[in-house]
């Protein structure tokens, strides 16, 4: 009891802000499933989408995020983290606005971009967040939470778009960022941020709120005491400058994030997700498409809890390893039923891929779509953390335009099997580097 009534507003404002990401999640499955139908003959606008606009479209989310890691390092450190997240919900509900109005292409460009702004936003924000109020014991498990969301909103958005007319889910999906932005308003900013603006007393304030700590106990004074003292021990309190970017613990530190950003996208993780319809029609199954896609949601969303679970257990290194193993050996084998596999065979034994994919994705999801950006957030210099997690974002929005824009096109022009081969190359490369140079984080201090 004494564990939850420390920990119970860390968990709280997790959930809270796992709204929007769930939110999110919604927005991708629901475009996956809505690719093809908005790719047939009975698609609501006044023309049917080609595969040079689904790549556009899939793709654009990328360059949504990256506009908004461009400039979110300033206002993360000048004006705080709750303005921020605030702001998020603006671009996010005018993306299922434009849904709803939209009559041709461009509206769904631009309401992809948009999504992209939130949800680039959101995925810089809330681990810092997380990261700054909460105990060491849990940080990554609440950090994994928020990507779980999303996992979970992948799976309602197969089904939603499933279920749900097109018009109709614009309306229902509203209600989430609503109950979001009402629900962080009682939120107290991290008191990392508030000792940085000078703010000592909301510092003190927020650690015992989210510490569960009451002010007047002499325990808790002395506890913030150490908190406040380890973060001048780490400069974390001081103005950046040009030397902190420039030693051999920082450029290590963004070198194994460059080699993370691009196995979090180059590995196919987010792309066979974001094009699951269009893979499973590839490996000729006659097993129903969208029964197939949410199966495939059930798949990566139960890797996530098991994530969620063995993080702060097991360790990141551990998890980051072993999903790419099982990635490299889901990937080989979709491609070997390309290869070697008849028509008849994948036909008949339609449930043979559906079960690969679901292999693929639930090893995806244990390491490489979880914990990649907890990892991230705990190998920098804690002084960086807001500029370099906004950075770092912009870049794994780069490659999210790069992998979303050339995945289908890959697969039109090559075929399954080639896409296939790539991926599982690229996690490969991946494991060798990160098994040689990357640190175990999970008991590493922020503060």
């Amino acid at each position: 009891m004494a564990g939850w009534r420390r920990c119970r507003w860390q968990i709280i404002a997790t959930l809270e802000m796992g709204l929007l990401m769930l939110s999110h999640g919604i927005i991708l499955g629901w475009f996956s499933l809505m690719y093809v139908f908005l790719a047939s003959d009975d698609t609501p606008l006044d023309e049917k989408l080609t595969v040079q606009h689904g790549s556009w479209i899939g793709s654009i989310l990328g360059m949504g995020g990256l506009t908004t890691n461009l400039i979110m390092g300033y206002p993360l450190d000048y004006f705080g983290r709750k303005p921020v997240m605030y702001f998020l919900v603006i671009p996010h509900a005018t993306h299922w606005i434009l849904i709803y109005f939209g009559t041709n292409v461009i509206y769904l460009y631009v309401a992809r971009f948009l999504a992209g702004v939130a949800a680039g936003g959101g995925v810089v924000v809330f681990p810092i967040f997380v990261a700054e109020i909460a105990d060491t014991n849990i940080r990554g498990s609440l950090g994994s939470a928020i990507f779980l969301a999303i996992s979970a909103g992948l799976l309602v958005g197969y089904i939603c778009a499933s279920f749900i007319a097109y018009k109709v889910l614009p309306c229902v999906a509203l209600v989430l960022p609503t109950i979001y932005i009402i629900s962080i308003i009682f939120l107290p900013e991290t008191p990392i941020f508030l000792l940085r603006a000078g703010k000592t007393e909301k510092a003190e304030k927020s650690y015992y709120f989210y510490k569960g700590l009451s002010a007047e106990d002499p325990e808790s004074k002395k506890e913030f005491k150490e908190f406040l003292d380890e973060l001048l021990a780490d400069s974390a309190v001081e103005k950046i400058t040009t030397k902190d970017f420039c030693n051999r613990e920082a450029w290590k530190a963004f070198g194994l994030v460059i080699v993370l950003l691009f196995t979090h996208q180059m590995s196919g993780n987010f792309a066979i997700l974001t094009y699951a319809t269009t893979i499973f029609e590839h490996l000729n199954s006659k097993l129903d498409l969208h029964l197939c896609t949410i199966i495939l949601g059930v798949a990566q969303l139960l890797g996530m809890i098991i994530a969620l679970f063995l993080v702060d257990r097991m360790g990141r290194r551990i998890l980051m390893l072993s999903s790419l193993a099982g990635m490299v050996l889901g990937e080989l084998i979709i491609a070997g039923l390309k290869y070697f596999a008849s028509s008849e065979f994948l036909k008949e034994q339609g449930w043979f891929g559906l079960a690969t994919m679901c292999f693929t994705s639930f090893f995806s999801s244990i390491g490489v779509a979880s914990v990649t950006v907890v990892i991230i957030v705990e190998i920098l210099p804690i002084k960086l953390i807001s500029v370099c997690t906004s950075i770092s974002i912009a870049i794994l929005n780069i490659f999210i335009f790069i992998t979303l824009k050339i995945y289908p096109e890959m697969i039109a022009e090559y075929g399954l099997g080639p896409t296939m081969i790539m991926t599982a190359v690229s996690c490969i490369f991946s494991a060798i580097i990160l098994g040689l140079f990357l640190p175990e984080t999970k008991n590493k201090h922020l503060a």
